[in-house]
């Protein structure tokens, strides 16, 4: 198992490495790069506005002229947009930047924003908090939702639970999310009924000044709706894939055997059948939260305006900000990888039997 798992680590290396290099050349290719977003800005901004660009430490500030319009109207100084590659690294060649932008991620330094005066590390470290929230508290109701009906329904298979439940998991599949969301905000967020829940935030605005049972409460008051916006439609593919796992399960030899023997159908479903077909179901809850975590909450956030990872990532994309674009890249690329080989790795704790390091002949 040792020798697997260090095979495995060493393969996340290049893994890695060709995620990177594919995404900063498409990147790279793509139009409209921060130094065309501040050009955009300057070209389109008048009266008396200051663009203030950081990178590195360094700061550039371009202040409009007077008379109310810039320069760049009529067409900018090649000196300043020079001056303007520099600051932003573009005066190297694209294989020179990727080089130093992988040298520095091995010594854990992500850099800065372009556009917000702030390092990589800080805003992910701020926004963290809202996406596990939505991450973890989606994945966790979702597998305790699909995991018990979708035994139910292995057991009950062709029953008119069985057909009434999927009909049911169908609906809630075909419904968007963010669909879902705006319909919780307009019933029971202030929107024309109810006002059950709050329109917005993680907390309320005095959640500091609350007692600890009251801050708990408040917490799950403002998650509420978010989660189960997400929840609706995640459970359909764990749920069928719980069911087919038990029915597969069910029909296999070692079933009629137990049978055979008089054990009774809980303890043949329970003692036997369950750790066989929950391989899959548990060792996927790493990769499943992963991609709860990173690609399921970007609308929602903004729906109900949670300032999470979704939305950075959004942001940052929409304003060519590199450096948060690839650094978000990195480590979340990293923490996918890994998450992978632990998910592995749980197939050996869910069932003993399966050896990695097993070779044919």
């Amino acid at each position: 198992m040792l020798a697997y798992i260090i095979r495995r680590l060493l393969l996340i290396v290049p893994t890695l490495l060709g995620i990177m290099i594919i995404n900063f050349a498409v990147i790279q290719a793509a139009p409209g790069g921060p130094v065309e977003q501040v050009i955009a800005q300057l070209t389109g901004v008048g009266g008396g506005a200051t663009e203030r660009v950081t990178q590195g430490g360094g700061e550039l500030t371009v202040q409009s002229e007077s008379g109310g319009t810039y320069r760049g109207a009529q067409g900018l100084d090649p000196a300043f947009i020079a001056e303007l590659e520099k600051r932003f690294g573009f005066d190297r060649p694209l294989h020179e930047r990727f080089l130093m932008m992988m040298g520095s991620y091995l010594t854990l330094d992500f850099g800065n924003s372009f556009f917000r005066d702030r390092s990589v590390i800080d805003l992910i470290a701020d926004k963290m908090p809202v996406s596990i929230s939505l991450g973890l508290w989606t994945t966790l109701i979702v597998y305790l939702i699909s995991i018990p009906l979708g035994i139910a329904k292995a057991v009950r298979d062709g029953s008119h639970f069985d057909v009434w439940t999927s009909a049911a998991i169908i609906v809630g599949y075909a419904i968007p999310s963010f669909l879902f969301a705006v319909f919780l905000l307009v019933v029971f967020a202030g929107g024309s009924y109810l006002t059950w829940f709050p329109l917005r935030g993680l907390t309320s605005e005095n959640w500091a000044e609350l007692a600890w049972p009251d801050r708990i409460l408040d917490y799950l008051w403002h998650i509420t709706l978010p989660v189960l916006a997400m929840v609706v439609g995640g459970f359909a593919t764990l749920t069928m894939l719980t069911k087919n796992s038990f029915l597969d399960q069910i029909r296999q030899q070692y079933v009629v055997t137990a049978r055979a023997k008089g054990l009774t159908e809980n303890r043949i479903l329970y003692g036997h059948v369950f750790r066989n077909a929950m391989l899959l179901v548990i060792a996927g809850f790493p990769s499943a939260f992963i991609g709860v975590l990173f690609t399921g909450s970007v609308l929602i956030e903004v729906i109900f305006s949670l300032d999470g990872l979704g939305l950075l990532g959004f942001e940052a994309a929409l304003r060519r900000d590199y450096p948060v674009m690839f650094g978000t890249l990195f480590i979340f690329s990293l923490l996918g990888l890994i998450l992978n080989l632990v998910g592995d790795l749980m197939y050996t704790v869910v069932d003993p039997r399966i050896d990695f390091e097993a070779r044919r002949a």
